[in-house]
């Protein structure tokens, strides 16, 4: 046989065995009319099993021309391999089904859609040890993301090696060093927020964002931020009358902490981390420094290069409807906005601020004169595969990795189409986008069922797993979403006038439901978000607002909650739910309704939870609280709830698929010190949310003196320090300091890249105990308590780093640790513990004291009876 007809014949065998898919099965016989698509075919081909086409474009014009005539669905089978896009594959209404059949794009769970460009012809740098270099592939112009072996390279990073001072169009800098890079308008500032705890500083628009600003020149000392981006990030209107507010509601309205930014990307003079890479576009050449064992001459380096894969445009007169993607990886795309003047000027979510002039108008709508409508319309976050105007698409069994923007958006008129035993990893920004806020059709009817979401966002780290707009009727139910580096699941949008008094943004949202997820390990990088959180009307009354039901949600790092209804939030349920491991609250906010003026609170219902904050059945104005139970253990929660939540037994071996090699953690992030004593230091910092693949199991600590040199060592496992959220570092020179403080994480293949350096602190004797705690209060069930407090605001010459508990039955102090314990207290937000083993029916006295380096202060004190 022709080796040529031996490869298509082997093609064909792949893509009708479905191999690698689980819960595919291979049609029993193939429709006559069906196409078949493969690496190796020919576009001059007829598309049949002997004689597949080689590109998804050639095979959509083939579809197009079957469409009409169709009397059971067309499958399109891609063979394993991968099809390179250099732009999108573009489907509108003629590539639809029709007579009630679908377009079935059927792959191999080996198929893989790739925006990518190999890169290849690798050698040494001469005078650079350890430095590769290869030619920029062809048609390469720029990208933002490399990958080696299918794991996300860092862009080359580093602190800002001046002090800057700001100004109207940028910074002064203390001296003229970025001015000699080579490329300096190729650099990169990030503003990084989040709380602002011990010497971590909150840059950035509030502690949920993490916007992008370009070098446009360094001359001298004079620094220039490129425009829009600069202005959008700085000159958001505010209210004339309310110093501070925007007219926006959300963030302030310029960079905070003087517009320092946390650190600068992209630039040649920084690589000296392995892992670490720089495209210089004007040479066309690309620079990476390898992880150990990452072998150039064998490995697959891929740049992004595409910014779409499918872009599926259908109309409102003329939708695209009709159409299954299963069995297909969709992998390295890019998304170059952020490289350009306009920047990511973040407001929330992955939604930014663009324009000339969007600063003064964009989305700001009644509240300035030329405002555009409506309310809070910013401009969202494209995706890498994207449906408009699109009904009855379906996702099936594919994988959204390593991207560069948003993973899948199925936006504006997106109707009765579904997204099932999806894995979405290793994306920039969002994972999966539903509907819009602009105004548009919204999105109805959409499923999103049985994925698993992990590791993300990976760039702009304000982004969330699932973002849903004003949408109807949709369903996000019996997914897993773990590791991920804000909230988990974005719901509405468009509360925030209730800031000033003024009603929520009318939508069309109701009858949205969020049951039974599995959610945990969330908020790993910034802070002020939740599971699932809920902006925004939900509906028109209970019966048909938000449902938030079955989920088990838990280990939340950053401040924020479990379930957080957030400004304007209305007709939200919240029933039957599993959460604990929250800071600062399972369920929270009230918020005043202000559709009237009768001072009631956004109505919402708090029923039959299990949970840790133990508040008191009641009902607050509209905020009803009824029948939740405080747990002391997830073992006081029946069995059964804890298995609904979650992957259903048929998609649990989506936890086990690997994406990409295996590899090194990435590093933690956010690294501040507080003084542990003289000579020591306490540690602590941001986890690693994308452990490569293999569980972080150790995280090492280096301090380092003003000189660079190494002065102290200590490393913590990985499960001693999610309870006790620092890293005790002694030794250090007494006499000795400033240090500053680096972390890496390890895994069973290595250590990660070290973290950027803490600011510098030197340690000292702490000498004054902490204050006494607020407002104990003892919150009883029969055989549990839940003991909340507000942490004391001023803490001496120390930091808190713990408290103590003691209950008058006897039992040991319980010592109380956790990020919690450190996010709270600058932020004076209330804490609560779970004391379980009691008896029913009896007086209990328990105390409360903070624990610093200086010892263990004063004691707050509450009794209570437990519940007979």
């Amino acid at each position: 046989m022709p080796t040529h007809r031996r490869a298509a014949l082997v093609t064909l065998v792949t893509a009708v065995l479905a191999l690698g898919v689980p819960g595919l099965a291979a049609p029993a016989q193939a429709a006559t009319s069906d196409l078949y698509v493969s690496p190796a075919g020919n576009d001059h081909a007829d598309g049949s099993a002997r004689h597949p086409v080689r590109t998804l474009q050639r095979a959509r014009d083939l579809v197009r021309a079957r469409t009409a005539d169709l009397k059971s669905d067309l499958t399109v089978h891609l063979a394993s391999g991968t099809y390179r896009q250099a732009g999108p594959l573009v489907l509108d209404a003629r590539d639809s089904g029709a007579n009630g059949h679908r377009v079935v794009w059927q792959g191999t769970g080996a198929t893989v859609v790739s925006g990518g460009r190999q890169v290849v012809g690798w050698h040494q740098v001469p005078g650079r040890k350890g430095l590769w270099s290869a030619p920029a592939p062809q048609g390469l112009g720029d990208t933002r993301q490399l990958y080696v072996d299918g794991v996300r390279a860092q862009r080359a990073r580093g602190a800002v090696p001046v002090d800057l001072t700001q100004t109207a169009t940028g910074y002064t800098a203390s001296s003229d060093t970025i001015a000699h890079w080579k490329h300096p308008s190729d650099a990169e500032f990030v503003y990084t927020s989040g709380e602002a705890l011990w010497n971590i500083e909150r840059n950035g628009l509030g502690q949920w964002t993490e916007p992008r600003c370009r070098i446009a020149s360094a001359e001298g000392t004079t620094i220039t931020m490129v425009q829009p981006c600069w202005d959008n990030s700085n000159k958001r209107v505010e209210f004339p009358d309310i110093p501070g507010r925007t007219v926006s509601m959300v963030g302030p309205g310029h960079l905070t902490n003087s517009g320092k930014a946390t650190y600068v990307e992209n630039a040649y003079e920084l690589l000296d981390q392995p892992g670490e890479w720089y495209l210089d576009k004007s040479a066309r050449t690309v620079y990476y420094l390898p992880r150990k064992g990452e072998d150039l001459a064998r490995a697959d380096v891929e740049a992004a290069a595409a910014e779409k894969l499918v872009d599926g445009r259908g109309t409102a007169d003329a939708p695209v409807h009709d159409i299954v993607f299963r069995g297909i990886q969709f992998s390295y795309a890019t998304w170059l906005t952020p490289s350009q003047p306009e920047g990511f000027s973040e407001i929330q979510a992955g939604y930014t601020i663009t324009g000339d002039k969007g600063w003064a108008t964009q989305g700001l709508c009644q509240y300035v004169e030329g405002g555009t409508c409506p309310f809070a319309s910013w401009t969202k976050m494209p995706g890498n595969v994207s449906f408009a105007y699109g009904q009855r698409i379906e996702f099936t069994h594919d994988v959204f990795a390593h991207l560069g923007a948003s993973g899948l958006d199925l936006g504006t008129g997106s109707k009765d189409s579904s997204v099932r035993g999806t894995i979405f990893t290793d994306i920039s920004g969002n994972g999966l986008e539903i509907g819009g806020v602009d105004g548009q059709t919204p999105a109805s009817g959409v499923q999103v069922t049985n994925n698993h979401l992990y590791g993300l966002p990976r760039e702009y780290h304000g982004g969330v797993a699932i973002l849903n707009g004003y949408t109807q009727q949709n369903t996000i139910a019996h997914n897993q979403i773990d590791h991920v580096g804000y909230s988990a699941i974005s719901m509405g949008w468009g509360g925030w006038p209730d800031k000033i008094g003024d009603a929520a943004t009318p939508n069309p949202s109701h009858d949205n439901t969020v049951r039974d997820n599995l959610i945990f390990d969330y908020m790993q990088m910034l802070d002020d978000g939740g599971g699932i959180y809920t902006q925004g009307l939900t509906g028109t009354s209970m019966a048909d607002g938000e449902k938030v039901a079955g989920n088990v949600i838990h280990d939340q790092w950053g401040l924020g909650k479990n379930v957080y209804t957030d400004n304007g939030c209305t007709y939200e349920t919240v029933e039957g739910n599993v959460l604990y491991n929250a800071s600062y609250a399972n369920v929270a906010s009230r918020h005043t309704d202000y559709r009237d003026d009768l001072g009631n609170n956004d109505p919402t219902l708090v029923k039959d939870n299990w949970w840790e904050e133990g508040t008191a059945d009641g009902d607050n104005k509209g905020l009803v609280t009824t029948g939740n139970r405080i747990v002391s253990a997830v073992s006081d929660v029946p069995s059964e709830v804890m298995a609904n939540a979650g992957l259903e037994a048929s998609y649990k071996d989506l936890l086990d698929r690997r994406i990409g090699a295996l590899s090194v953690p990435e590093a933690p992030s956010r690294v501040g010190t507080s003084t542990a004593g003289a000579g020591a230091l306490y540690v602590t910092f941001n986890p690693t949310f994308a452990d490569g693949g293999s569980p972080v199991t150790s995280y090492t600590a280096r301090a380092y003196d003003a000189s660079g040199k190494q002065v102290g060592q200590q490393g913590v496992s990985a499960a001693e320090f999610r309870r006790t959220a620092l890293v005790r570092m002694g030794g250090l020179p007494s006499s000795g300091g400033p240090f500053t403080v680096t972390v890496t994480a390890s895994n069973a293949h290595g250590n990660s890249a070290a973290s950027l350096a803490s600011l510098p602190l030197t340690p000292t004797a702490a000498s004054v105990l902490p204050p006494v705690p607020t407002s104990p209060k003892l919150r009883t069930a029969s055989t549990a308590a839940t003991l909340a407090w507000t942490p004391p605001t001023a803490t001496g010459d120390a930091k808190i780093v713990g408290y103590r508990v003691t209950v008058s039955d006897g039992r040991s102090p319980i010592d109380v640790t956790g990020r919690d314990v450190l996010v709270t207290q600058p932020s004076a937000k209330g804490m609560f513990r779970v004391i379980g083993g009691l008896k029913p029916g009896t007086a209990y006295t328990v105390t409360v004291a903070a624990v610093t380096a200086a010892g263990t202060g004063p004691a707050a004190t509450v009794t209570a009876t437990t519940k007979s």
